[in-house]
């Protein structure tokens, strides 16, 4: 079972996008697929039409020994299943606060379903805290998303020094960028210019487009509604790229 975490300590990136597109393709090429939903915004689960509710809220969802598999919930698609966003969730930190070894407590509650799933996907919020540590603990990779500007660019700066400081240096870094806008002459200036200074980088650009966008109507993955859609199109060599950097176990 692989973790993949989609993170940013910076809002309004297209993490939640992210995350619905990349597991619906997941689970459309057959892989057992859960989305767990940490953000208590809760868009994700929004997107899949799944109440924002968890039995017990966050206190009992992480205490030990708790059993994460009574609490997930199908989505309408196959072989892709939901662990939903709770508005308790914004105590988290709090709770793992109290907990012994925080940063360990997401991936030992995560251990007994790597029987049940192919993939885990994270949908993070955007903050630096006791469960973004607990969140490099429990994942193999971090699929960040950044815009093409200056402030989004320090973020991955920060995202990576928060790795090494905390220890979690087998963490895979993975960034790509978002919400590209070629009308814009700062996003073509470093779209050409960053890649050559970050070897890191995910080739593939995920463009801004109103098409992603709908989803917070359609409450649906893109391909559901725009299949042909170059947006569609971006996620599905986003996937394949990723999956790439996987197997070569790239850092």
């Amino acid at each position: 079972m692989k973790v993949l975490a989609v993170y940013n300590s910076k809002g309004g990136v297209g993490k939640t996008a992210a995350a619905v597109n990349l597991s619906y393709l997941a689970a459309q090429e057959g892989a057992r697929t859960l989305v767990w939903d940490l953000d208590p915004q809760g868009a994700a689960t929004y997107y899949f039409r799944v109440k924002p509710k968890v039995k017990g809220g966050t206190r009992k969802l992480l205490k030990k020994n708790a059993d994460l598999a009574a609490r997930i919930r199908g989505t309408d698609f196959p072989q892709l299943d939901l662990l939903p966003s709770d508005f308790s969730y914004r105590h988290m930190d709090i709770v793992l606060d109290e907990a012994k070894k925080p940063s360990r407590r997401l991936a030992r509650l995560l251990e007994p379903l790597a029987g049940e799933y192919d993939y885990v996907l994270l949908d993070c919020p955007p903050n630096v805290s006791l469960l973004s540590e607990a969140v490099l603990g429990a994942s193999d990779a971090l699929l960040v998303p950044i815009i093409p500007t200056t402030l989004s660019l320090r973020t991955l700066d920060q995202i990576l020094a928060f790795r090494s400081d905390n220890g979690f240096d087998r963490v895979a870094v993975l960034p790509f960028f978002s919400l590209v806008d070629r009308r814009k002459k700062l996003h073509r200036q470093i779209l050409e210019a960053l890649p050559a200074d970050r070897p890191e980088l995910l080739t593939t650009r995920i463009p801004y487009a109103s098409d992603v966008e709908r989803m917070g109507v359609e409450r649906q993955p893109l391909a559901c509604y725009a299949a042909r859609s170059a947006s569609t199109r971006a996620y599905a060599a986003l996937w394949r790229e990723i999956q790439g950097r996987l197997d070569r176990g790239d850092r």
